[in-house]
């Protein structure tokens, strides 16, 4: 599951107008099925040095793929099905782990609330035991 899209090196994804960049990759973002597309419509872009093909997959930007995922994604990983995130639900707050099904595209959160990085890194590396 991924598709690809056209970034600017300096952040940003192109629009369908083929003019603007959005900051964050949504529906208004020009998309393609495969690289070779994408490059198509590089090649036809004035300054098109300045911009890349990127894929997008539900580990490189999980927001696209589960709309209710917000906050600060920190880390993903992949075990089975799901989608495992380090999510910070607003700056600032406590630190998160989120479980998206990509079958069913739901998102939970765990009840369990991590206070820095270092703490919640040892329960992200050994998730794939709770999901069994």
């Amino acid at each position: 599951m991924a598709i690809f899209a056209l970034q600017s090196l300096v952040g940003g994804f192109l629009d369908e107008d083929l003019a603007h960049f959005n900051k964050k990759f949504d529906d208004w973002c020009i998309q393609f099925e495969s690289y070779d597309d994408a490059m198509d419509i590089v090649q036809t872009l004035e300054n098109n040095e300045g911009v890349v093909v990127v894929e997008i997959t539900p580990l490189s930007y999980p927001k696209y793929f589960f709309s209710t995922l917000q906050g600060i994604i920190h880390t993903t990983r992949q075990i089975g099905d799901k989608i495992i995130c380090v999510v910070e639900p607003v700056m600032g707050a406590s630190f998160r782990i989120a479980i998206c099904d990509l079958k069913t595209k739901y998102v939970k959160l765990t009840t369990t609330q991590y206070k820095t990085i270092p703490s919640i890194e040892s329960a992200f590396a050994n998730f794939s035991d709770e999901l069994n």
